[in-house]
């Protein structure tokens, strides 16, 4: 129970803070936009990620740099675009029309799916989080404190994901005001373009 406990609050830490992918799928969880897929696809990428940083995969891939560089590039060229999206959108008041647009929803179901992996897996900070950090915490474990502590950690990251994408439907009447999408928009907007920043300043200067 311990270990499980340690796996929970450790994902926790990692997990709840504002960042690229929370923000998308709170946005996504307003427009009601196929949010089982978005809270599943980014939790089954969670759990992967941390199995297999848990059993071994973190260490090495902490070894090559260019990995990681790679990543941080594509990564960035990602965020820099979705950021740029995101501005255009609050420009144009796009997202607060789309609230009660049960037809549009339906048929961005592929987009939506392909986003989802997009902001989840072109960004390096959910490897550095997920494999790098968790797996380096767990490295030292038994087989059997690995797998209480995969427990735990999944767990978390199960409930932080469907509960943002489902509890945001709270806030629909809120966001029915366009003015709040252009405050949202905004915020994600500038979010994904400062860790764009961060990401393009780690491969320059390394850190």
């Amino acid at each position: 129970m311990t270990d499980i406990l340690r796996g929970a609050m450790i994902s926790a830490s990692l997990i709840i803070a504002i960042g690229a992918q929370n923000l998308f799928v709170l946005k996504q969880g307003l427009l009601k936009n196929h949010i089982f897929f978005v809270a599943a696809i980014c939790f089954f990428c969670d759990f992967a990620l941390m199995t297999i940083g848990i059993w071994g995969v973190g260490a090495f891939i902490s070894r090559y740099p260019i990995i990681t560089n790679s990543l941080a590039i594509f990564g960035a060229l990602f965020l820099l675009w979705y950021g740029f999206n995101a501005f255009k959108s609050a420009v144009r008041g796009d997202s607060s029309m789309q609230v009660d647009s049960a037809e549009q929803r339906k048929s961005s179901l592929t987009k939506v799916i392909l986003s989802t992996i997009a902001v989840t897996l072109l960004n390096p900070h959910v490897y550095l989080d997920t494999v790098v950090i968790v797996g380096g915490i767990a490295g030292t474990f038994s087989t059997e404190q690995k797998w209480a502590f995969l427990i735990g950690a999944v767990c978390v990251s199960f409930i932080w994901f469907f509960g943002i994408g489902y509890g945001a439907r709270l806030l629909t009447p809120l966001f029915r005001q366009k003015r709040m999408w252009v405050i949202l928009d905004s915020v994600v907007g500038l979010v994904m373009f400062y860790i764009a920043y961060r990401l393009i300043f780690y491969v320059i200067c390394g850190q």
